[in-house]
């Protein structure tokens, strides 16, 4: 059951607003798209997948979260500037 469909249309950067957010987030931890997919046990190319017209399911986005150490909210949403205007 793929539920980020429409939350992944819907969010300003599109469709790849959680596939972007998984890559900053696993640069930021040293490890690569592949070992991610790797150690959440997703097949090979499934999250490049998500930046594109395949929305993850909810297991699976908790697996990338857990390995990444983030919570669910961090992959999935826009991150707004800290700047007060």
């Amino acid at each position: 059951m793929a539920i980020f469909s429409e939350l992944t249309k819907n969010n300003i950067g599109g469709e790849n607003l959680i596939y972007e957010n998984i890559c900053k987030m696993a640069k930021k931890r040293g490890i690569s798209i592949n070992k991610l997919e790797e150690k959440a046990g997703l097949s090979t190319g499934s999250i490049c997948k998500w930046g594109k017209s395949v929305s993850p399911t909810v297991k699976s986005i908790k697996k990338v979260s857990d390995i990444l150490d983030c919570t669910v909210d961090d992959l999935i949403s826009e991150k707004k500037s800290r700047k007060k205007q």
